[in-house]
């Protein structure tokens, strides 16, 4: 049993260090607070138990002191419990206290650092916090004291007369105190003072000014917590040194629809791009209760003469069974090969096989036209096999049968409605955070908007959809929407550059 303090970084989930994500593959528990990116517990091991903290400015869902009991009560029972906190456990974390309570209780513990949101979100604010011509200090200051208690636990003097930077964490709610303090202890009204909210998030937004005068102006532009106050010369390099803002989805809110085992690729190329990225997988993909019959299939494939696959679950479902059988890629030797599109393709790559047909356009009536001019009169009695969800449209086989190829349509997994994420997008879109929602598939869009009413986005004039291809398109023009984005390419990459040249 140990208990592990690991700092989970200031948002972007790419700034987590290697030993925390060592540590949160191999926990039993996961303790994780609430400005611990939910991407981070893609790392945690199958089975794990995850318990939400919160931990949220003026809204802790658990109490401090719960939390420290439920920490020992976990690692009692003889677990491995890794406590996720954002940005670093002994930067404002309250770290130090959980890990005096672990010796009290005679519990082993460690503690990982974590970058902190002090030092993060300035950097991708374009803000270095020491620099050889403005900075040789750097100072890091709570902002959470209470405004009516009679003593301050800072020297505002000595804070105001500082030559370095200053940085107030936790400060959003104290700002016009913050302010005024400095103010009155001496520090010139016209200082160069900046907040950095939500910083290196997909919601980060940063803005400059004076500290005489940044109250009105954050209360103007709608600034707000989770921010970071940052005061010093070297606030005036942030026009200049701004990166993180300048990407072309920057600020911009972008729902993922996918099931959540295709959405992470999606969500890194755009979270790449700076989008602020909500994954809704309005489907879930979910292996079947009975793969009898597709066994007897799969053990069979010497009577085939086409197998085709029109997704990567279908290809993942169909090799889980092949290699249940003790089977390989050899089993489709002499079997021609078919995938619908490039992601396809690349999964059967993956897995030893080249496949013989790929079309141009990757949806169903181009995959069924570049068979039928393969083959011609010779479709004609010819045997294929169709992997594929249990629900999904029939114009495949439909087309093929049509011209007299004898198509075994075999299910191999199942799609289901899902509303995980369904508060968030709700909350989100009444707030006009959403710019735009993006369709990989006609079942998405349907799940889609059982959730959200059309009415309501309609309501929403900035709100856009993109569509990976015209069937996806037309089922959503069809409930009544338009599509303003698809590309020429029916791929995710390419939907997605279309994306950051329009949105």
């Amino acid at each position: 049993m140990k208990v592990y303090l690991i700092g989970a970084g200031p948002g972007d989930p790419g700034l987590l260090t290697l030993k925390g994500r060592d540590i949160l593959g191999r926990a039993d528990v996961v303790v994780y607070d609430y400005l611990a990116n939910d991407a981070l517990l893609s790392y945690a091991r199958e089975g794990a138990e995850l318990i939400y903290a919160g931990k949220k400015g003026g809204d802790h869902t658990l109490p401090q002191d719960v939390i420290n009991a439920l920490i020992v009560a976990r690692a009692r029972e003889g677990k491995v419990v890794a406590r996720l906190k954002g940005g670093d456990p002994y930067m404002f974390g309250r770290g130090g206290e959980e890990a005096e309570e672990l010796i009290e209780a005679g519990l082993d513990f460690e503690v990982v650092p974590g970058v902190t949101s002090g030092i993060a979100g300035p950097a991708y604010a374009g803000i270095p916090l020491t620099h050889r011509a403005y900075s040789s200090s750097v100072c890091f200051v709570t902002g959470h004291e209470d405004p009516a208690k009679p003593d301050t636990a800072h020297n505002w003097e000595a804070l105001a007369k500082s030559a370095g930077t200053l940085v107030f964490y936790m400060g959003m709610k104290n700002l016009p105190d913050i302010s005024r303090n400095l103010v009155n202890a001496g520090m010139p009204a016209g200082t160069p003072a900046a907040l950095v909210r939500w910083g290196t998030t997909g919601r980060h937004r940063s803005m400059v000014s004076t500290i005489g005068v940044l109250p009105e102006e954050a209360a103007r532009r709608g600034f707000s917590s989770p921010g970071l106050i940052i005061v010093g010369e070297v606030v005036v390099l942030h026009d200049k040194l701004n990166w993180f803002e300048r990407r072309p989805l920057s600020g911009k809110g972008i729902v993922v629809t996918r099931a959540r085992e295709q959405a992470s690729d999606s969500a890194a190329l755009l979270a790449e791009m700076g989008a602020d990225v909500l994954q809704f997988p309005t489907i879930e993909i979910a292996p079947l209760t009975d793969y009898s019959g597709a066994r007897a299939a799969v053990g069979g494939m010497s009577g085939y003469d086409l197998i085709i696959f029109t997704s990567v679950n279908g290809v993942r479902y169909f090799w889980e069974q092949l290699r249940s059988l003790g089977l390989d890629a050899r089993a489709l030797a002499g079997v021609t090969v078919a995938a619908i599109g490039p992601a396809t393709a690349g999964g059967l790559s993956e897995r030893g096989i080249i496949s013989d047909i790929v079309p141009k356009k990757y949806v169903a009536e181009d995959v069924a036209r570049s068979i039928l001019d393969r083959y011609g009169q010779a479709i004609v009695g010819l045997r294929a096999l169709l992997p594929r969800a249990r629900e999904a449209r029939d114009v495949l086989p439909e087309i093929l049968a049509g011209a007299g190829a004898v198509v075994e349509v075999l299910p191999v997994y199942e799609t289901r409605p899902s509303r995980q994420g369904m508060d968030e997008v709700l909350t989100r879109l009444e707030a006009g955070e959403i710019h735009c929602v993006v369709f990989a598939s006609s079942s998405t869009v349907t799940n889609f908007l059982s959730c959200i009413p059309v009415e309501l986005c309609r309501r929403h004039p900035q709100l856009k959809f993109a569509c990976i291809g015209p069937i996806t398109a037309a089922t959503l023009e069809k409930a009544g929407l338009r599509c303003h984005i698809q590309p020429a390419e029916y791929t995710i990459p390419a939907l997605i550059r279309e994306l950051a040249e329009k949105l």
